[in-house]
This record gives structure tokens, sequence and C-alpha cells, in this order.
């Protein structure tokens, strides 16, 4: 598509789920005559936030966004929130549009939810990629967990001063240095009006780790039935979850392979779409890690 087409999605719905009472929404692009790849929202995104994103595959393959709970058109009650359980609704998602089998594509948050899908519903998936997440207990990343509770429980003024932090921490230095000042701010403060009055929605979206932890606390060997093709694509200057940590999901994954983002922070699709976007698409073509890059 030229970049002056405006990219709207070929059909929209919503599901019901926890007996009707909580809504999920989704778009999809395509006649559903191609593969399907879903991105999965960060943290604190929506399924906008991928439109700039959505013609790096598309037409080539068909494009599956949805909102977890607290995001975008989703329900936004003040809850528990489980991945386990938003990974289910993207199923039933796939089910409402038609969707029989995905490439599920996450990075960050994105990732622990592509995790859960291969751990759940591995029938359901092409290939999985996975990018900035980690399948270890690590007492760094618990840290960080901990202290952006506590920003998010605080008030707004310390809650501005977080989205400055988190900025510094997201990226790597090439992006940084490119964006630094007008640019960032932008973002930044984009972030922060979004959900400086929910901030609960953060809070029950980042608890929602606690949970996921502690299933591989009580099962190591959760995901070592994973046997999905699953690509680990890495920024080398990754400080929210450090390369060595992403390493050792190489060791847990039977059927994974790291690649190593060069010159590139947390958001690798962001920060190197040189890298990242190629690299993709040779894997997903091939639907095998034996790929060259």
């Amino acid at each position: 598509m030229s970049k002056d087409e405006k990219l709207t999605p070929t059909k929209t719905g919503f599901i019901e789920v926890e007996d009707d009472t909580r809504q999920i929404y989704w778009e999809y692009f395509g006649n559903g005559d191609k593969e399907v790849v879903v991105f999965l929202n960060g943290l604190a995104m929506l399924t906008k936030s991928w439109y700039r994103t959505v013609p790096f595959l598309y037409p080539d393959y068909d494009i599956l966004l949805y909102d977890y709970f607290g995001q975008g058109q989703s329900s936004q009650e003040d809850e528990s929130y489980f991945i386990n359980k938003l990974a289910d609704y993207l199923v039933w998602a796939m089910d409402a549009g038609g969707v029989d089998k995905i490439h599920p594509v996450g990075v960050s948050y994105g990732g622990f939810i592509g995790a859960e899908l291969g751990r759940l519903h591995q029938d359901r998936l092409h290939t999985l990629t996975l990018s900035g997440i980690l399948l270890t207990r690590e007492t760094l990343f618990q840290m960080y967990h901990d202290i952006s509770l506590r920003f998010y429980d605080s008030t707004d003024e310390v809650f501005d001063l977080y989205t400055q932090y988190l900025y510094e921490k997201t990226f790597g230095e090439n992006i940084s240095r490119k964006i630094y000042g007008e640019a960032m701010e932008r973002g930044r403060f984009k972030f922060y009006d979004r959900y400086k009055d929910k901030k609960y929605c953060l809070v029950r979206l980042t608890e929602a780790q606690d949970p996921f932890f502690e299933n591989i606390d009580n099962d190591p060997d959760a995901y070592r039935n994973v046997l999905t093709p699953t690509l680990i694509l890495t920024g080398d200057q990754d400080r929210a979850i450090p390369p060595w940590q992403q390493a050792k999901m190489a060791d847990i994954l039977p059927n994974s392979r790291q690649i190593m983002v060069p010159e590139c922070g947390h958001m690798t699709y962001m920060e190197r779409p040189d890298f990242f976007w190629p690299t993709l698409r040779k894997f997903l073509a091939a639907k095998s890690v034996d790929f060259q890059v």
C-alpha cells in the first residue's frame, strides 16, 4: 500500500468474555486469503499504535490486532488481569474472525502474551516471535517491576517523573540521540496523558506478571514443551530486559534461535526496522529457525 493510503481495518469486532460482562476489541486487515500475523500490544499500547507498523508486512500477510483489558476499546475495569487469559482471548478473537493459525509477534509486554500462546495454544501457531521478555525469575527484573508499581500508585507529579525514567531506560543510544528533546517529549506526554487518569490499568497489567512468574516457579519446565519455531530478537543495548536474561530463553524453548539486533535497545521493531522486519520476513516464510539472516 502507498504511504498516502489511509490504513483502515477490513473488519472490527468485540468478543464477550467473563460471562459476557467484559469485552475484548479486535481488528483485522485483509481478505482472509493470506497467512495472519498478530502484533501483540506492549504495556501502554492499543491497536492504533501499530498502524505505522502494519505496512511492513501487509498486504503480503493479513494482520490481526487486539486490545488487552486496560487498553484501547477493551474493558478497563479496576480488577485483576491475567496474562494466560489475555492469550486465551486472542484465540477467541481468532475464532470470531475465522482465523485458524497465526504468527504472533510479541515485543516487550506482548512477548509475555506470546509465550502463553506457545504454552497453551501452540496448535494455533505457525511461528512465534519474542523480543524483550524473559522466562526465568530474575531479581533485577523483580526490582524493576516493584518500582514501576510504586510509581503508578503515586501522585501525578511522580508519575510524570516515571515517564521520563521509562523513556530513558527503554531506548538504545542511536534512536535516543535522534529523538531526544521535542520528539521524545511528545511521545512521553502522550503516554502520560493517556494514563494519568487511569493509572490503575498500568497497575493491573503489571500485576498480571506476578501469577505469570509464579507459574514458572511452580513449573520450571512450563515452556520446554513449546515446539513452535520461535525467533528471539534481542536488542544488544536492551537495559529493560538485558541480553543475558533473554539468552536464557534459547535454552528453555527447544525450537528457538536468538538473533541479536545491533545498536538497539528494548523496542527492536521500532529502533531497527531495517534489521527487524527483513529478518522477521525470512523467518515467517521459512517457518523454521534455520534461515539465512
